[in-house]
């Protein structure tokens, strides 16, 4: 697990650049959080610097789009789909699991995890009181 930042520091809309070998962008679509390789797999551009609207992302150099909860291009110019990875919340912080595989385990108490873990959950498990 890689610490990303504070659930607070990311809020909806916005995303986070993690300098890892491959870079790891961090998004925060609406609540959801999705963590997905950083680059376009159309030509090297930076994701986290596109356009995020819903749970779609995209790409800032040809606007090529992507599924965050997916990885899959929605559109031309990109064929090929992401990487994704988890993305938990643990005490209002978020962390990445850059190797992380599929799992049906279930997550430990108090850890919110997935490739589309709410920020109303998190806020849950670290006993904060959120705004409805």
């Amino acid at each position: 697990m890689m610490i990303v930042c504070r659930l607070e520091d990311l809020p909806p809309g916005e995303s986070v650049r993690l300098d890892l070998d491959p870079p790891i962008a961090v998004f925060n679509a609406d609540g959801e959080l999705y963590a997905v390789d950083d680059t376009c797999t159309h030509q090297d551009a930076s994701l986290s610097e596109g356009w995020l609207e819903g749970c779609l992302i995209e790409c800032p150099l040809h606007a090529a789009s992507f599924d965050l909860r997916t990885g899959r291009p929605t559109c031309l110019p990109a064929r090929r789909a992401l990487r994704t990875h988890t993305v938990s919340v643990l005490d209002g912080v978020v962390y990445v699991h850059v190797d992380a595989h599929e799992s049906t385990a279930p997550a430990p108490a108090g850890l919110t995890t997935g490739p589309g873990a709410t920020a109303v959950q998190a806020a849950a498990a670290a006993g904060e009181e959120t705004a409805a």
